[in-house]
């Protein structure tokens, strides 16, 4: 049986995290103003079926497949929201379950680094795929269960302020987003990256 972990639809990819997702994604690459869906599921190795699932029923394109052990992930992308939500109705009849059966998403770390040192900046810099951080910037890391849940607070902060993307990890045990950029555009970003998070719905797990 298959587990939900994360189902996000993305109703329009911004401009930084398009490009992000181009310079990560190993599929075909998606373009600013796109609908998306995000899948997470347990075990991974089933995500190959969400991927067929997906394609033979609309018009969408793969941007992302990722098969690990416990987790599998799935990102795709089309110009029509229609074809998108369609490929995710298919998703979701295919494997017998419904959007509600996904879990909720928990945010585990919220944190907001003022004023960096230009050392810490070299660090963030070596690992980041997208845009740099300088110092004197301010960094915010959030990090998110199930990782999917991380393309939405990055999307979603863009979308709320002048931010640069530094980072966004959307597979894996845990989700995380690294933004930089100037402390009145975090004090924006941050709220929403969480309120976004926060209001989707799904099955609460507990934590033992």
């Amino acid at each position: 049986m298959v587990d939900l972990r994360a189902y996000v639809f993305l109703d329009s990819l911004q401009p930084q995290f398009a490009s992000f997702l181009a310079t990560v994604a190993q599929g075909f690459l998606p373009r600013v103003g796109q609908a998306s869906l995000f899948v997470e599921i347990s075990p991974g190795i089933e995500i190959n079926r969400v991927t067929d699932l997906a394609l033979k029923s609309t018009r969408v394109t793969p941007g992302m497949q990722i098969v690990e052990r416990l987790y599998g992930m799935l990102e795709i992308h089309s110009d029509s929201q229609a074809d998108i939500r369609a490929a995710g109705r298919a998703i979701l009849e295919g494997l017998e379950i419904t959007e509600e059966s996904r879990m909720a998403p928990r945010v585990l770390s919220n944190t907001v680094v003022r004023h960096l040192d230009d050392h810490q900046t070299m660090l963030i810099n070596r690992m980041r795929h997208g845009n740099l951080i300088l110092a004197g910037q301010t960094l915010f890391v959030l990090e998110c269960e199930p990782a999917a849940y991380a393309a939405l607070a990055a999307n979603e902060a863009e979308k709320a302020a002048d931010i640069n993307i530094l980072e966004v990890r959307t597979f894996g045990s845990f989700g995380r987003v690294y933004l930089g950029g100037e402390e009145r555009d975090i004090a924006v970003a941050q709220p929403a990256a969480v309120k976004a998070i926060e209001a989707l719905g799904g099955r609460v797990i507990t934590k033992k």
